[in-house]
């Protein structure tokens, strides 16, 4: 299925961090990570005349920006 946003909507993709490790060679676990952005995509941009991003564009995002939704 696809989703197309509607206005000024933008569509973003998660990008899934690497495991980080410390300079020392330890694994930090998910509860350590600083969360406050979040890598990601842009995949489809709404219906509005202008955009300050494209398609494919890399983007950072607030972790609390936004509304999450999962595909199958």
């Amino acid at each position: 299925m696809k989703v197309k946003p509607l206005g000024n909507r933008v569509l973003v993709r998660k990008i899934e961090e690497e495991e980080r490790r410390t300079p020392g060679g330890i694994v930090l676990p998910e509860s350590v990570k600083d969360e406050k952005a979040i890598r990601g995509e842009v995949v489809a941009l709404g219906t509005a005349d202008k955009f300050d991003v494209k398609e494919g564009d890399k983007v950072l995002i607030s972790a609390y920006a936004g509304t999450e939704i999962r595909m199958g």
